[in-house]
């Protein structure tokens, strides 16, 4: 069984070992049971060494422990008085906080040492009319993670719908995890992009700032045209316009200037493989934190998952349930829906869950971020709501045997279909 328990990784890393525990061995993915990197454990015991409360126990001893993370250290029983105590260790997040609106999310460790959370609010597609309060409700619901982009169109309204939960006190800015996008349009232009999202955001800085596309197209001034998107809709012939004189290597100095700005805290990347994430890593001065792909059971990118996790960049998961923000867009049918899937239905019964919080909890349990979208306020409580059932290691297994490398996200795809403009970012 993988271990995922961060008090498993203290105790076995800083010296309880035995047969259960040997930290080269217990600490493992539960993807493909590879090694946890020690760069990553030794993070996590630091965090948990500066954070920790130590009690003695004593017979009839009771403590509530409101926290998001905890951990407990197995020491040795000794004899006191011939009394046995055991000294336990834990690390308190925030003290006991009665916030109706507290997050019920889990979070994660990038190589930073910030935290984010597990489970987000993904801002494609949401209607600039419905934008401010989708996200504001988001955020009163449990939600700390919004991942917004300029290309999305609504930077401004999910601005105002984090100002709205700031100014009524329901979480602090601290408390958020706020990622936006570099468009393509702006790959040259770093700080002109960054400046204008954290306007629209009303934002001194933003958490996460991530390259949208590794696709370099002609910069559009934004007085010209804002957000850029894919083609100027005004064109006689609408086409992809690229520009090949930009590098990649290039775009990223401009990510890394914005750290050193202090206008993004982490820096990450889209839409990317194996072999581009490898390249980046060789030449970067500031190593990505985060990698944002497509994944779902149809497309589990396995090989990826890996490589990254062993690079100690955090994966995060967009189109959770597959074809289901596609269908609407022509890119996919009602056939490819994974809500209805058989495997998928067998194991929401079972759990008495539904289908589409299988495969957001299949998402997280593997140990991704997710980003699941929607404006109606009970399906973003379904969405958040993961945490009180988990699927056994058959049920997880039969999701990964869905794979079929089936991506819907695929510009080589849609660019040549709609833009006119063959554009392939992948083999």
């Amino acid at each position: 069984v993988a271990k995922h328990f961060f008090n498993q990784i203290l105790a076995a890393y800083t010296g309880w070992i035995d047969s259960r525990n040997d930290p080269k061995k217990a600490i493992i993915f539960a993807d493909d049971h590879s090694p946890m990197p020690s760069d990553i454990m030794d993070e996590l015991v630091a965090y948990f060494d500066k954070n920790k409360f130590v009690h003695p126990w004593k017979a009839g001893d009771f403590m509530i422990i409101d926290n998001t993370v905890s951990c407990h250290s197995r020491e040795s029983f000794d004899t006191d008085n011939g009394r046995r105590r055991r000294k336990v260790m834990a690390a308190i997040a925030n003290g006991i906080d009665n916030n109706p609106n507290k997050s019920i999310t889990t979070n994660l460790v990038l190589s930073t040492g910030d935290l984010i959370p597990s489970v987000g609010l993904g801002c494609w597609k949401i209607d600039k009319a419905v934008g401010a309060n989708t996200v504001y409700q988001a955020i009163k619901s449990g939600y700390r993670l919004i991942d917004s982009a300029a290309d999305y169109g609504n930077e401004i309204q999910t601005g105002q719908g984090i100002r709205q939960a700031l100014a009524e006190g329901i979480c602090t800015r601290s408390e958020l995890f706020i990622v936006t996008k570099l468009w393509n349009s702006f790959h040259s232009h770093v700080d002109e992009a960054i400046e204008k999202s954290l306007r629209d955001l009303d934002l001194d800085y933003v958490d996460l700032y991530l390259i949208h596309f590794p696709i370099h197209q002609k910069y559009v001034p934004i007085s010209q045209r804002y957000p850029p998107e894919w083609v100027d809709p005004d064109a006689a012939f609408p086409r992809v316009e690229l520009d090949h004189s930009i590098t990649y290597e290039q775009t990223w100095r401009g990510m890394e200037r914005q750290v050193e700005r202090g206008l993004a805290k982490n820096i990450g990347v889209c839409n990317i493989g194996t072999t581009m994430l490898q390249e980046v890593l060789n030449y970067c001065k500031i190593k990505p934190t985060v990698l944002q792909v497509e994944m779902h059971p149809l497309n589990t990118q396995q090989r990826l998952l890996r490589f990254a996790r062993t690079n100690g960049i955090q994966v995060m998961a967009f189109s959770n349930l597959a074809s289901a923000s596609y269908v609407e867009l022509g890119m996919a049918t009602q056939s490819d829906s994974l809500l209805q899937n058989a495997t998928v239905t067998k194991i929401a019964q079972s759990n008495s869950v539904t289908p589409a919080q299988v495969l957001l909890r299949w998402a997280v349990q593997r140990g991704t971020i997710i980003i699941p979208k929607s404006s109606k306020s009970s399906r973003l409580i379904q969405n958040i709501d993961l945490f009180h059932f988990a699927l056994s290691d058959s049920e997880m297994t039969e999701l990964d045997n869905l794979n079929c490398n089936r991506r819907f996200n695929d510009p080589g795809h849609f660019c040549q279909v709609a833009f006119n403009t063959f554009c392939p970012i992948y083999e």
